[in-house]
């Protein structure tokens, strides 16, 4: 009989560079993803670097003030939209197949386009730097800031048309896994077998494709107003510009757990993992994060209590938004009981996971207080709100990708990550964190307003700012550390073996890394835990599995064959954004290559033929 690894392969795969280029295996997406957004990461944590400079001292001028306010606005469209929402991407693609126990995705040339039009799209967003200037009005770009009156030049349109080209790619994925997800399981995997990973997967990818049309209406709108002289947002033309918050914040709250709901997912399977023991309360843990995601789209006017909506108005969303607290907290609870009676192994991925956890309910705390408008009104606009955001979003949806890094690079690459230089790691991670954030509080309750230039030292904010400003090099130290760790150990790192950690999910059941069709027969799930269960009783098979196989024969299996043309529509894609900008010709070319992309990737065969 032909061996497994001869007779199941992607019939015309290559190698290389070109390998890379037009690939469709979702684990090679997944490492893209995640080796392109880590780097936006940087270039995101570069940026805040430069603001902390310019805040440590009063009256400093290490950048302009237009500089500084480029900064501020890229700062956060970086760290949100290149940096954790496509880190939270790339798990998806990298485990989310191997979860299930599927060899793909449902729709793998689909997954090839986000990916590129990811890349892509990122690399636009990010050249206003070198064209002239980048977006200056703040990540939620509140008109009529944004109108061409009070941001000329091309910043803001960098801004409309690169979060529209990114938003292709969001979707794009999101419909994938949402298929995926829902028909591509193992037989005997029901939905409530479901890693509670899978579970946030999906509520997220819901999220997605119904949360980026709303702000897609608001960049056009405002693109629209920009270029050609609409007035959706003119209050000169009778417009309301507050129509412009209502759009931004019922997309963007959704966003926050759009950010937040994949690192529940993921500090919710490391946390079993190295208590050795099964999770705390399953049943609940999943229907809190799908009631996080339902009442996600109800509490978007928290943002807005300044603007003068009215009592009525204030009320119902004080009230929402303290309702979401709760499942929130329920979650918590669940993690702790987790641990509870627990032998527990504090390996790296399991510090990051309780430092998310401890990280997470400080900035949890913060945002009930907003939930109540009087405060909210104090607070609004000031560093006590910056304090709140990165408490949840960096002490939040990084640590528990951090972690997931940890967990999961074995799997991805055969290798090890240190366990010394990791401890290293978290620990300057996690008191930069706090020495860096923590003390916004105290500045934004003394009065700092967000988007700050500069300040006069009479003020009294001399000292907390010098403080966080000395965190951000113990953050930086952190992340240098880790960054060294995962170069030192793809070269020499300990070699992983199947299941370094005694895991519980079928990913941990096939070689480290996986074949590109992952499973050589599709397991059967019988049972939440069916590989940890059947480990635990020494029933796992020779290939290292705790679930059952099928009686399929090993008849031959055709991965899909690479493509390029994914690349090529994203390119076409990206060009009409430009041209937008700079040549309308140059734009209509765009088009047309995007849809000769798509008429040649319709009339690509799924896979090549090839004798045996």
């Amino acid at each position: 009989m032909a061996s497994i690894s001869n007779v199941l392969r992607r019939p015309t795969s290559t190698t290389g560079v070109w390998g890379w280029i037009t690939t469709i295996d979702h684990k090679k997406i997944g490492i893209m993803y995640g080796v392109s957004s880590f780097t936006f990461f940087l270039i995101g944590g570069l940026e805040a670097f430069l603001i902390r400079l310019q805040l440590a001292r009063p009256e400093h001028a290490v950048v302009s003030p237009e500089i500084y306010s480029q900064l501020f606005t890229m700062h956060a469209l970086t760290m949100i939209f290149l940096g954790v929402m496509p880190l939270s991407a790339a798990f998806f693609n990298l485990v989310i197949p191997l979860m299930i126990g599927a060899r793909d995705v449902a729709f793998p040339r689909l997954n090839a386009l986000s990916l590129w039009i990811f890349i892509l799209g990122a690399l636009m967003f990010q050249s206003g730097w070198f064209l002239g200037g980048s977006p200056n009005s703040g990540w939620f770009a509140y008109a009529p800031l944004t109108s061409s009156t009070f941001s000329p030049g091309n910043g803001m349109d960098f801004y409309t048309l690169g979060l529209g080209v990114l938003g292709v790619s969001s979707v794009a994925a999101a419909l994938n896994f949402i298929v995926t997800i829902i028909n591509m399981r193992a037989p005997g995997m029901t939905l409530m077998r479901m890693p509670v990973f899978v579970w946030m997967t999906l509520v997220t990818s819901i999220l997605l494709v119904t949360a980026f049309p709303v702000i897609t209406v608001g960049l056009i709108e405002l693109f629209l107003d920009r270029r050609f002289g609409f007035n959706f947002f003119n209050p000169d033309a009778g417009a309301d510009v507050v129509l412009w918050q209502h759009l931004f914040w019922v997309f963007g709250h959704p966003e926050v757990y759009i950010l937040i709901l994949p690192a529940m997912g993921i500090v919710t399977e490391i946390l079993p993992t190295f208590s050795k023991k099964p999770l705390f309360g399953y049943p609940v843990i999943v229907f809190s994060g799908i009631a996080i995601g339902f009442m996600g789209w109800a509490v978007w006017s928290h943002h807005m209590f300044t603007v003068g909506l009215g009592p009525i108005a204030n009320s119902v969303f004080a009230l929402t938004t303290m309702t979401i607290a709760v499942p929130t907290g329920v979650k918590i609870f669940n993690w702790i009981g987790t641990m509870w009676g627990g032998n527990i192994e504090l390996k790296t991925p399991m510090l990051f996971s309780i430092g998310f956890i401890f990280l997470f309910i400080i900035g949890g705390l913060s945002g009930v207080m907003h939930s109540i408008a009087p405060s909210d009104a104090q607070q609004q606009d000031t560093y006590f709100i910056v304090a709140h955001i990165h408490y949840v979003l960096f002490g939040g949806s990084i640590f528990a990708i951090m972690s997931g890094i940890y967990y999961w690079f074995p799997k991805a690459s055969g290798r090890m990550l240190s366990e010394s230089i990791g401890k290293v790691s978290f620990w300057l991670m996690f008191i930069g964190m706090n020495v860096t954030f923590f003390p916004m509080h105290f500045l934004g309750m003394d009065g700092m307003p967000r988007r700050q230039y500069t300040y006069d030292s009479s003020y009294g904010w001399d000292f907390w700012n010098l403080v966080a400003t000395i965190g951000v090099f113990l953050l930086a130290a952190g992340v240098i550390a880790f960054v060294h760790n995962f170069f030192r150990s793809l070269r020499k790192g300990e070699i992983a073996g199947n299941d370094p950690w005694d895991a519980r999910t079928l990913e941990w059941s096939i070689p480290s890394p996986p074949p590109e069709y992952n499973f050589a027969e599709i397991p059967i799930v019988n049972s939440r835990d069916a590989f940890w269960e059947q480990k635990q009783r020494g029933e796992a098979g020779e290939q290292g599995t705790g679930a059952g196989y099928g009686e399929e024969e090993h008849h031959d299996i055709h991965m899909p064959s690479p493509s390029y043309w994914p690349l090529v529509m994203a390119i076409g894609l990206t060009a009409a954004a430009y041209g937008m900008l700079y040549s309308y010709p140059l734009a209509a070319l765009g088009a047309f290559v995007t849809m000769v992309g798509i008429y040649a990737w319709s009339m690509e065969p799924v896979t090549a033929s090839e004798d045996h």
